[in-house]
């Protein structure tokens, strides 16, 4: 007996803390009592539930809270109103003690997951946070083939705001009490609202290029703008604002209110404008201009500025309440005008669609002609376009004005009056009359009948200049159709309009792609860097490839450069005997090569006479003896210089012009020394070979380098003015008797080296001339010397 009630209190003693156990799981189930959270009683109204709910989010939101409690008790307020807030929800609650999605044994239509039925996970005991939608947000709920038939047609119209969340968001709880105010200010301006659950949606998400929660976006015009300050009711409001183009509405004072009004004629649309006191441009205003940008032009008019008191005065606007006027072809009188403190969306919308097309509009493009004049339906009743065939010039104004008149006062919702100038709609014209180019304006009446193009028409005899007798024949004809519509006997085939609108297209794609550049400089600066990295790091890869390959071989062709090596015979004559060739040596030299011109009638004005300021021709004097020796003394001294973009290197032949030097050196006195210069007449040999000068085009100078014979003193060329004082006359007549015979010519430029670094120092005496001597100089007092 004893052994039987040994197992028998075991088994009690498991029994009860099982129930102990399963009685602390029900207690904590039954710890959440949304009533309590909230404190409220059963009996409490919906409207009563919305109120205290948003008076404790208020109160209890982590951001204004200090409370360490506060996170959590705003969890449980979120949790409560999801429950209490429907309908559906709260009676289930009160019906079973828990939510309608957490009830699977008796609902059937939870998540489908495999073990649902069986098991379920009540989020309130893992105080996880849930993104807190209401059931309300449904009506913006967003997928992919909504989101492409109905979000992007509609956004040329009107701007969408957009907000990415999912479940399990606690940041979105955060959010939700501002983007709900921000959907009650925006969403009766007109503004769209989305929102997408990227969850659920995630072809959608990747299509908006949005992974992260919460995410707020911009849409207009099918381009997707990212917000990414912080979600503040007035920061929203402006991103939306910012959205719209720029130049939406015109501020019109007194000043340009004329030309505002008068450019309907060029516009083809009408004007409206909005009175009001505030000194900006109100976002139901922008909003509305934004839906009919392509039919009507808006101004806005501040009353509180003194520019504005005549156009005031003028129109007698009340200031105590907005004022909308709309014009049409008559500026001085508005067709049509609303009032009232309150200006309603729906009101400026309706007021607007009424009026969005003048009293005679002119047919520009395909689309306007299919607005204007549709087709014929069978169940609807019969539509006319009473076309004037007109033109531009001054002489058809008068019938144009006349026929203005005359659509005015028969404003029949049969009727349409449109004209089409002849120039700008050729084939239009030429289909209606019959290829005859008519030398007065001509009326037709129309009726399209397929979207072929296919149209009955008649035109009015004797053609429209605008006389009474015209109105009067057109006003029996209107009447004829009206009673017989077979009045209308011809028909034809109209082709597609010209689109006179199409030289604005380059301004809409620049426009557009400016705001594709603005859109790419925001994403780059507000931009995840984390999500940007592979991007960023294939953009260095390929820099640093290019600019290592770059570097590698600047340095390699410098270590090339390096090692000495002996000069290559190559025979200067190859390149520089070639008088034709044009002169480039102003670009960086090649290893061992050093490009010269010979100064000829061809290259003597581009090398001398209108050389670039700052720039230095250095030309040797040589004659056809001495070509070869001289060109490879020459090339070797200047070798080193040759690097420098100012300086191109030449040579002059004596022997084919021999008068120039000569004519050069009577221009300066200060360059002609001894009898040797001192005149043409002297009767001495003038051998001018070897003399190097440095030439400044542009301010008409030269530096003078004189040959310099191995084994003489330290005589050289005129390097500077104190070398030259060196010669004495009695060196001078030595040097001269030596037999030269004995002597290499290329000697002579033994000391040109230094010469040329005294040059580009700028230490050299320079000698100033009027003007340069022309090249076929005949004698030096009879050829005038060319200017720049």
């Amino acid at each position: 007996m004893g052994g039987l009630c040994r197992p028998l209190q075991a088994s009690m003693v498991w029994l009860a803390v099982l129930l102990l156990l399963l009685g602390e799981t029900v207690n904590t189930a039954q710890e959440f009592d949304p009533y309590r959270v909230l404190g409220l009683t059963k009996s409490a109204s919906q409207a009563e539930v919305k109120k205290v709910y948003k008076r404790l989010v208020r109160e209890w939101h982590p951001d204004k809270n200090n409370d360490p409690g506060a996170e959590d008790m705003f969890i449980k307020i979120t949790k409560s109103y999801e429950i209490l807030g429907n309908v559906e929800r709260r009676a289930n609650y009160d019906r079973y003690g828990q939510m309608e999605e957490n009830k699977q044994g008796q609902h059937q239509q939870g998540f489908n997951r495999h073990f649902h039925n069986s098991f379920y996970f009540d989020e309130s005991f893992f105080n996880f946070p849930r993104s807190g939608r209401d059931f309300s947000d449904s009506k913006y709920l967003l997928d992919h083939a909504g989101f492409n038939s109905k979000v992007l047609p509609d956004s040329f119209k009107r701007p969408y705001l957009i907000k990415i969340t999912s479940e399990w968001c606690f940041a979105c709880v955060h959010i939700e009490p501002v983007w709900r105010e921000a959907v009650q200010e925006l969403e009766p301006l007109g503004v769209g609202i989305g929102i997408v659950d990227i969850g659920y949606e995630r072809r959608l998400a990747n299509q908006l290029g949005v992974h992260r929660t919460p995410s707020i976006l911009g849409v207009v015009n099918g381009r997707v703008t990212v917000f990414h300050y912080s979600v503040v009711r007035e920061h929203l409001r402006q991103f939306v604002e910012d959205l719209l183009p720029q130049r939406l509405v015109e501020k019109v004072t007194d000043k340009n209110y004329v030309s505002f009004l008068g450019s309907w004629h060029v516009e083809n649309n009408p004007s409206v404008l909005l009175f009001d006191q505030v000194p900006a441009v109100p976002l139901l205003y922008k909003l509305t201009a934004f839906a009919f940008k392509d039919y009507v032009r808006f101004g806005y008019v501040d009353q509180g500025l003194t520019e504005t008191s005549r156009l005031l005065h003028q129109f007698n606007i009340n200031s105590y309440a907005p004022t909308m006027l709309l014009f049409k072809e008559n500026t001085e009188q508005p067709a049509d005008i609303i009032q009232a403190k309150g200006m309603k969306r729906q009101i400026m919308e309706e007021f607007v669609s009424n009026n969005k097309y003048l009293c005679v509009p002119r047919l520009v493009n395909q689309h306007l002609f299919d607005e204007l004049c549709p087709i014929k339906q069978f169940h609807r009743r019969r539509k006319y376009c009473v076309l004037l065939i007109t033109g531009e010039e001054p002489g058809f104004v008068p019938g144009n004005q006349a026929f203005l008149t005359f659509a005015s006062s028969n404003t029949k919702d049969v009727l349409r009056f449109t004209y089409v100038y002849q120039r700008q709609q050729q084939p239009l014209c030429q289909a209606l009359l019959h290829n005859q180019a008519p030398l007065f304006a001509q009326v037709v009446i129309l009726e399209r009948r397929s979207p072929g193009g296919k149209a009955v028409y008649r035109s009015v005899i004797g053609g429209w200049n605008g006389s009474d007798d015209d109105k009067t024949r057109l006003h029996e004809q209107l009447e004829l159709l009206q009673r017989d519509p077979s009045y209308l006997s011809y028909d034809a085939t109209l082709p597609e309009l010209n689109n006179e609108l199409s030289p604005m297209f380059l301004i809409q794609w620049i426009n557009a792609a400016y705001d594709y550049f603005l859109q790419i400089y925001d994403d780059l600066l507000f931009s995840n860097w984390r999500e940007m990295m592979p991007i960023l790091s294939l953009i260095f890869s390929a820099l640093f490839i290019l600019f290592g390959t770059v570097i590698i071989q600047a340095f390699s062709d410098s270590g090339e450069e390096k090692p000495p090596q002996k000069p290559k015979p190559k025979n200067p004559p190859k390149t520089e005997d070639s008088p034709g060739r044009a002169n480039t040596s102003s670009r960086p030299p090649k290893k061992d090569f050093v490009e010269v011109t010979e100064l000829t009638n061809i290259t003597y004005i581009s090398n001398l006479v209108k050389l670039r300021p700052g720039h230095i021709n250095v030309v040797l004097v040589l004659t056809d003896a001495s070509k070869n020796a001289l060109l490879r003394k020459y090339a070797k001294e200047v070798f080193s210089f040759s690097g420098t973009q100012t300086l191109h290197f030449s040579f002059l032949n004596a022997d084919k012009h021999s008068q120039w030097m000569p004519s050069l050196l009577e221009s300066c006195p200060t360059a002609a020394r001894g009898d040797e210069y001192s005149s043409p007449f002297s009767g001495r040999p003038r051998d001018f070979t070897g003399h190097v000068l440095a030439l400044n085009g542009h301010k008409k100078y030269f530096c003078l380098f004189r040959p310099v014979f191995t084994g003489d003193t330290d005589t050289g060329g005129e390097s500077s003015s104190s070398s030259s004082s060196s010669f004495d006359e009695g060196s001078r007549r030595k040097s001269r008797s030596r037999s030269r015979s004995h002597l290499e010519v290329h000697h002579k430029l033994d000391r040109l080296g230094l010469w040329m670094e005294r040059l580009m120092e700028g230490t050299l005496p320079r000698h100033s001339v009027p003007g340069w001597p022309g090249l076929d100089t005949t004698s030096p007092s009879s050829s005038p010397a060319p200017q720049n």
